[in-house]
């Protein structure tokens, strides 16, 4: 940013690297509970970052200091956001200084750090210490669910077969019927042999990941590569070269490989609501790219940036979107991606016992 303040640039340049790059030493026994137990519900996979901090006081300015300067060198989106909705990272800075000082408490400070952060409108971006755990979950609970655990069981029933985390049943239609509810939850090839292998005479199948907050990025890379008979650009991801806001590596192909086992070869319809998130959201990305694929549902939650992890001087941990990643026609997916037909369950549907998107499937794959 060429017209930054002295103050900012002197914010940029101040103090000596001295923070750990393993993630067993930035993280303390209690957030390291709460990573696993929240955050890994809803993110990629990924070791802490390996980035070099600057050194501050371990007092409330001095911590937030460091967690500003943390964001300000690694986050990957300041130059979309700002472009999105206005961010001013400086003028953030600017907004939370005034609310710091040394005679507050933990309470107090975590707050207020907890607020800049969200800011950056970014699931993603997770304060944690042994009492609390920041997050913005805006991107989902503005809006309808479009998914009812009521109607799943009607149409799961209680006899569905589980392949790993799959839970899936042939439907009275001859359309196979896939729920997977966690990127998290492992899948292995084995189970995808089975569970197409049981399906395989069906005249289409539904992939059910509404609700799908994410997880681990590998596991939809293993299923999207049983749809594909090719190797698919996919999407692009960038990396950061430098503690500029726009200091990024050249765009680099994301590609989805056929799989060596079973593969499925009919039509599928993958559906999606706006709790669908990270790996989840991946995971929509690489669905679309293939031609036998229709997406239905509600419009992705987003998260495309993937996340890094450091610590500030009171030994808080902070998580944040550190390489961003596109589809395959180089746009963000950091604020969801639209379906091919956008369906929502409507009331009357919903009094009959029936989900109005899943009908909709259907009706798509048994024309």
């Amino acid at each position: 940013m060429n017209n930054l303040s002295e103050q900012n640039r002197q914010r940029r340049t101040h103090g000596k690297k001295h923070y750990p790059t393993n993630a067993r030493n930035i993280l303390g026994q209690t957030a390291r509970i709460l990573f696993a137990v929240i955050v890994g519900a809803v993110m990629f996979t990924l070791p802490a970052s390996c980035v070099d901090e600057e050194e501050f006081s371990n007092s409330p300015q001095g911590n937030f200091e460091a967690l500003w300067k943390i964001i300000d060198e690694h986050y990957c989106f300041f130059d979309y956001k700002k472009e999105e909705y206005g961010l001013d990272w400086d003028g953030v800075y600017n907004k939370y200084k005034v609310r710091v000082n040394d005679r507050m408490t933990n309470e107090q400070l975590f707050e207020v750090m907890a607020d800049m952060l969200g800011e950056l409108r970014d699931g993603h971006v997770n304060l944690a210490n042994s009492a609390d755990f920041s997050r913005y979950w805006k991107w989902q609970e503005d809006y309808p669910a479009n998914v009812s655990d009521t109607l799943l069981r009607r149409y799961l029933g209680t006899d569905y077969k589980i392949a790993g985390s799959l839970k899936y049943r042939i439907l009275d239609d001859n359309i196979g019927y896939i729920r997977y509810e966690s990127f998290s939850n492992g899948v292995g090839e084995g189970n995808l042999d089975d569970a197409i292998s049981h399906m395989m005479l069906c005249n289409g199948l539904i992939i059910d990941i509404r609700g799908n907050g994410g997880g681990t990025l590998t596991t939809a890379e293993r299923i999207a590569a049983r749809f594909t008979n090719e190797s698919v650009i996919v999407g692009y991801m960038q990396h950061k070269t430098g503690t500029g806001h726009s200091d990024f590596s050249k765009m680099e192909e994301q590609r989805i490989n056929p799989s060596s086992n079973m593969r499925w070869q009919k039509g599928v319809c993958v559906l999606t609501n706006r709790q669908v998130y990270s790996a989840a959201n991946e995971f929509v990305k690489y669905m679309k790219c293939f031609p036998n694929v229709t997406v239905i549902g509600d419009r992705t939650g987003g998260g495309a940036g993937l996340p890094f992890s450091s610590q500030l001087p009171n030994g808080w941990a902070v998580r944040f979107s550190a390489c961003p990643m596109y589809d395959r026609d180089r746009k963000p997916t950091e604020f969801g991606i639209s379906p091919d037909y956008n369906v929502s369950i409507n009331d009357s549907d919903f009094k009959r016992g029936r989900d109005t998107i899943i009908e909709f499937a259907r009706r798509l794959l048994t024309r």
